[in-house]
């Protein structure tokens, strides 16, 4: 499953790529907002807090709302703009429980994490290392919080969570992957200043990600005696292969040479 994730999640972001830039140009505002935090920072602290504040709140609104819209790429679809608005009212609370995580791993990476580091006992050394762990924990469940959202909206935020952290224990190999993936896009994101793959291209690979894992799920349902090593990926991966096609970046880049 994992090469063809890699596929698919680089082809979706090409067929797309246009829409995709036009919705990291949403995030310069969250950049912005942190931006403005920092310099507000040594002039007021308070201030500067309340500003990083509602720059996570519209990040996790507007990330919630990207999810809602790149989710129809990975179903090859092509939404318009006003689907894009109505994604707000489908995943509202789910950014609250979003934004209220934020908060939770920013607190414990930036003051708890190291406030217990500097005291330099065993005892505080071993609190810090379990904030560290629980600070993985949900940073890792995030990478499915959003997608899962929209793919079971009737799910209350903290079922949603709940089971986030659940595909994370069930798919450890995949998850330890897909976050190096993630810091690869991350590390893409900064060389081309924001533009490409970009927070919506990174949210688009997580909508392609859950795509995939639900194909397990629903036969695993279907077959409840099944181990995980006996899942049929090939099977199951079949359409979406016939959907993709064989594509080369050779032919991407000039198709008139294939």
């Amino acid at each position: 499953m994992t090469g063809f994730f890699i596929k698919k999640a680089f082809f979706d972001g090409w067929d797309n790529l246009i829409s995709l830039v036009t919705l990291n140009l949403g995030y310069l505002v969250v950049l912005g907002g942190v931006y403005g935090a920092l310099e507000l920072l040594p002039v007021s602290f308070a201030g500067g807090v309340a500003l990083a504040v509602v720059s996570l709140a519209l990040h996790a609104f507007y990330t919630g709302m990207v999810s809602v819209h790149v989710k129809e790429f990975a179903y090859y679809s092509r939404p318009g703009f006003s689907e894009f608005k109505a994604g707000f009212m489908k995943i509202w609370r789910h950014a609250l429980l979003q934004l209220l995580v934020n908060l939770v791993l920013a607190t414990l990476t930036l003051f708890i994490i190291p406030f217990y580091l500097s005291y330099g006992s065993l005892v505080t050394f071993f609190i810090a290392i379990l904030m560290f762990w629980v600070a993985l924990a949900l940073a890792m469940a995030m990478m499915y919080f959003y997608p899962l959202a929209t793919h079971m909206p009737k799910d209350r935020p903290l079922k949603t969570l709940k089971k986030s952290l659940i595909i994370v224990a069930d798919n450890i190999g995949f998850s330890l992957f897909f976050g190096f993936y993630h810091l690869v896009n991350l590390l893409l994101t900064l060389f081309f200043a924001t533009i490409i793959p970009g927070a919506s291209g990174i949210m688009l690979s997580r909508q392609v990600a859950m795509k995939l894992l639900m194909f397990k799920y629903d036969y695993i349902e279907e077959h409840p005696e099944t181990l995980k090593k006996d899942i049929p990926w090939e099977e199951l991966l079949f359409d979406e292969r016939e959907n993709i096609g064989h594509r080369t970046l050779k032919g991407m880049i000039f198709p008139w040479k294939e």
